[in-house]
Protein backbone atom coordinates (compact mmCIF):
# COMPACT_ATOMS: atom_id res chain seq x y z
CA UNK A 1 0.00 0.00 0.00
CA UNK A 2 1.45 3.50 -1.10
CA UNK A 3 1.48 5.56 1.84
CA UNK A 4 1.75 9.31 1.03
CA UNK A 5 3.01 11.89 3.32
CA UNK A 6 0.24 14.54 4.06
CA UNK A 7 0.96 17.90 2.70
CA UNK A 8 2.61 20.54 4.86
CA UNK A 9 2.34 23.93 3.87
CA UNK A 10 5.24 24.94 6.24
CA UNK A 11 7.92 22.31 4.81
CA UNK A 12 11.02 24.14 3.96
CA UNK A 13 10.59 22.87 0.36
CA UNK A 14 7.40 24.14 -0.18
CA UNK A 15 7.87 27.45 1.37
CA UNK A 16 10.78 28.03 -1.02
CA UNK A 17 8.52 26.85 -3.55
CA UNK A 18 6.28 29.76 -3.33
CA UNK A 19 8.96 31.80 -3.60
CA UNK A 20 10.25 30.59 -6.66
CA UNK A 21 6.62 30.66 -7.93
CA UNK A 22 6.24 34.46 -6.93
CA UNK A 23 9.37 35.12 -8.67
CA UNK A 24 8.60 33.56 -11.30
CA UNK A 25 4.95 34.77 -12.08
CA UNK A 26 6.44 38.60 -12.21
CA UNK A 27 6.74 40.16 -15.69
CA UNK A 28 10.24 40.36 -17.23
CA UNK A 29 12.08 43.52 -16.89
CA UNK A 30 15.06 44.65 -19.18
CA UNK A 31 18.30 44.40 -17.14
CA UNK A 32 19.08 46.66 -15.31
CA UNK A 33 15.39 47.61 -14.37
CA UNK A 34 14.23 51.01 -15.42
CA UNK A 35 13.28 52.16 -11.81
CA UNK A 36 15.26 52.37 -8.38
CA UNK A 37 13.20 50.69 -5.79
CA UNK A 38 14.11 49.81 -2.30
CA UNK A 39 14.44 46.42 -1.07
CA UNK A 40 16.47 42.97 -0.89
CA UNK A 41 15.72 39.68 -2.53
CA UNK A 42 16.21 36.76 -5.25
CA UNK A 43 16.43 37.14 -9.04
CA UNK A 44 16.81 35.60 -12.54
CA UNK A 45 18.74 37.02 -15.48
CA UNK A 46 17.47 35.38 -18.99
CA UNK A 47 19.33 35.61 -22.03
CA UNK A 48 18.29 35.72 -25.66
CA UNK A 49 21.25 36.66 -28.14
CA UNK A 50 23.12 34.76 -30.30
CA UNK A 51 26.44 34.07 -28.87
CA UNK A 52 27.72 30.72 -30.41
CA UNK A 53 28.27 28.82 -27.30
CA UNK A 54 24.70 29.65 -25.45
CA UNK A 55 22.29 29.20 -28.41
CA UNK A 56 20.47 25.82 -26.53
CA UNK A 57 19.46 28.87 -23.60
CA UNK A 58 18.59 31.22 -26.28
CA UNK A 59 16.48 29.20 -27.98
CA UNK A 60 14.43 28.27 -24.85
CA UNK A 61 13.70 31.98 -24.34
CA UNK A 62 12.28 32.88 -27.75
CA UNK A 63 8.77 34.27 -28.08
CA UNK A 64 8.57 36.01 -24.97
CA UNK A 65 8.89 33.08 -23.35
CA UNK A 66 11.78 32.83 -20.56
CA UNK A 67 12.00 29.54 -19.37
CA UNK A 68 15.83 28.70 -18.95
CA UNK A 69 17.58 31.88 -16.71
CA UNK A 70 21.21 31.76 -17.67
CA UNK A 71 22.26 33.22 -14.20
CA UNK A 72 20.38 32.88 -10.70
CA UNK A 73 21.11 35.20 -7.19
CA UNK A 74 20.34 36.85 -4.46
CA UNK A 75 21.10 40.27 -2.56
CA UNK A 76 20.70 40.45 1.42
CA UNK A 77 20.75 43.27 3.43
CA UNK A 78 24.40 44.08 4.80
CA UNK A 79 23.87 42.24 8.27
CA UNK A 80 23.27 39.25 6.51
CA UNK A 81 26.46 39.30 4.54
CA UNK A 82 28.58 39.79 7.79
CA UNK A 83 27.47 36.73 8.99
CA UNK A 84 23.86 37.39 11.01
CA UNK A 85 20.68 36.49 9.30
CA UNK A 86 19.90 40.53 8.36
CA UNK A 87 16.83 40.49 10.10
CA UNK A 88 14.75 43.70 10.22
CA UNK A 89 18.04 45.06 8.99
CA UNK A 90 17.33 48.41 6.25
CA UNK A 91 18.11 46.49 3.70
CA UNK A 92 18.22 49.89 1.75
CA UNK A 93 18.58 49.34 -2.56
CA UNK A 94 20.44 45.85 -2.67
CA UNK A 95 18.51 44.22 -4.80
CA UNK A 96 18.68 47.17 -7.63
CA UNK A 97 22.02 47.90 -6.82
CA UNK A 98 22.90 44.10 -7.86
CA UNK A 99 20.95 44.20 -10.73
CA UNK A 100 22.74 47.16 -11.40
CA UNK A 101 26.25 45.61 -11.10
CA UNK A 102 25.52 42.71 -12.75
CA UNK A 103 24.34 45.16 -16.23
CA UNK A 104 27.50 46.41 -15.66
CA UNK A 105 29.63 43.49 -16.13
CA UNK A 106 27.80 42.52 -18.85
CA UNK A 107 28.26 45.94 -21.13
CA UNK A 108 31.89 45.39 -20.17
CA UNK A 109 32.42 41.85 -21.44
CA UNK A 110 33.52 42.55 -25.11
CA UNK A 111 30.93 39.62 -26.62
CA UNK A 112 27.99 40.06 -24.96
CA UNK A 113 25.32 42.54 -25.53
CA UNK A 114 22.92 43.91 -23.08
CA UNK A 115 19.67 44.34 -24.66
CA UNK A 116 19.89 40.73 -25.12
CA UNK A 117 19.29 39.92 -21.34
CA UNK A 118 16.31 40.59 -19.41
CA UNK A 119 15.36 39.74 -15.27
CA UNK A 120 12.86 38.65 -13.20
CA UNK A 121 13.52 39.66 -9.42
CA UNK A 122 11.23 39.89 -6.35
CA UNK A 123 11.58 41.73 -2.51
CA UNK A 124 11.71 38.84 -0.37
CA UNK A 125 11.18 38.85 3.77
CA UNK A 126 14.84 38.33 4.59
CA UNK A 127 14.71 34.40 6.03
CA UNK A 128 13.38 33.21 2.76
CA UNK A 129 15.66 34.98 0.68
CA UNK A 130 18.98 32.17 0.88
CA UNK A 131 15.71 29.04 0.80
CA UNK A 132 14.34 30.38 -2.69
CA UNK A 133 17.88 31.30 -4.11
CA UNK A 134 19.06 27.91 -3.51
CA UNK A 135 15.74 26.36 -4.94
CA UNK A 136 15.69 28.30 -7.90
CA UNK A 137 18.58 26.67 -8.90
CA UNK A 138 18.07 23.39 -7.97
CA UNK A 139 14.37 24.17 -10.81
CA UNK A 140 16.66 25.38 -13.34
CA UNK A 141 20.35 24.69 -13.01
CA UNK A 142 21.67 27.93 -14.28
CA UNK A 143 24.82 27.87 -16.63
CA UNK A 144 26.07 30.61 -15.10
CA UNK A 145 25.71 29.03 -11.60
CA UNK A 146 26.61 25.94 -11.85
CA UNK A 147 29.46 25.16 -15.34
CA UNK A 148 31.18 28.27 -15.14
CA UNK A 149 31.41 30.36 -12.32
CA UNK A 150 32.57 33.91 -11.83
CA UNK A 151 29.63 36.13 -12.93
CA UNK A 152 29.17 37.55 -9.79
CA UNK A 153 32.31 38.63 -8.62
CA UNK A 154 33.68 41.72 -7.95
CA UNK A 155 36.89 43.31 -8.01
CA UNK A 156 39.26 40.97 -5.50
CA UNK A 157 41.29 44.80 -4.59
CA UNK A 158 44.52 45.37 -4.54
CA UNK A 159 47.04 42.49 -3.10
CA UNK A 160 44.72 39.87 -3.82
CA UNK A 161 45.05 39.13 -7.92
CA UNK A 162 47.50 36.11 -6.87
CA UNK A 163 43.93 34.05 -7.11
CA UNK A 164 42.77 32.76 -10.50
CA UNK A 165 41.14 34.22 -13.33
CA UNK A 166 37.22 32.59 -13.30
CA UNK A 167 35.58 30.99 -16.67
CA UNK A 168 33.20 33.74 -16.85
CA UNK A 169 36.40 35.95 -17.17
CA UNK A 170 38.04 33.96 -19.54
CA UNK A 171 34.83 33.02 -22.10
CA UNK A 172 33.70 37.04 -22.11
CA UNK A 173 36.97 38.94 -21.32
CA UNK A 174 36.34 43.14 -20.71
CA UNK A 175 36.23 43.41 -16.64
CA UNK A 176 40.06 45.78 -16.61
CA UNK A 177 40.40 44.21 -13.12
CA UNK A 178 39.73 40.37 -14.29
CA UNK A 179 42.89 40.97 -16.74
CA UNK A 180 44.80 41.40 -13.94
CA UNK A 181 44.66 37.74 -12.07
CA UNK A 182 46.35 34.61 -12.91
CA UNK A 183 45.53 32.43 -15.46
CA UNK A 184 42.79 29.62 -15.38
CA UNK A 185 41.27 27.05 -17.16
CA UNK A 186 41.27 27.96 -20.61
CA UNK A 187 38.79 28.99 -23.45
CA UNK A 188 38.28 25.36 -25.20
CA UNK A 189 38.02 24.07 -21.58
CA UNK A 190 35.31 26.35 -20.16
CA UNK A 191 33.41 26.16 -23.89
CA UNK A 192 33.47 22.14 -23.53
CA UNK A 193 32.35 22.47 -19.71
CA UNK A 194 29.29 24.33 -21.10
CA UNK A 195 28.52 22.48 -23.77
CA UNK A 196 28.49 19.35 -21.29
CA UNK A 197 26.24 21.16 -19.04
CA UNK A 198 23.73 22.15 -21.80
CA UNK A 199 23.43 18.86 -22.72
CA UNK A 200 21.03 18.09 -19.95
CA UNK A 201 19.22 21.46 -20.38
CA UNK A 202 15.80 21.05 -21.91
Amino acid sequence: MDIQEPYNPLHKKNLGISVADALLAKKAEPLPPADVFEGAGIYAIYYTGDFPAYRPISALNQKAKLRCPIYVGKAVPEGARKGGLGLDVPAGRVLFKRLTEHAKSIEQAENLKLEDFSCRYLTVDDIWIPLGESLLIEMFSPLWNMAMDGFGNHDPGSGRYNQQIAPWDVVHPGRSWAKKLKPGKTEAEVLGSIEEHLKRIK
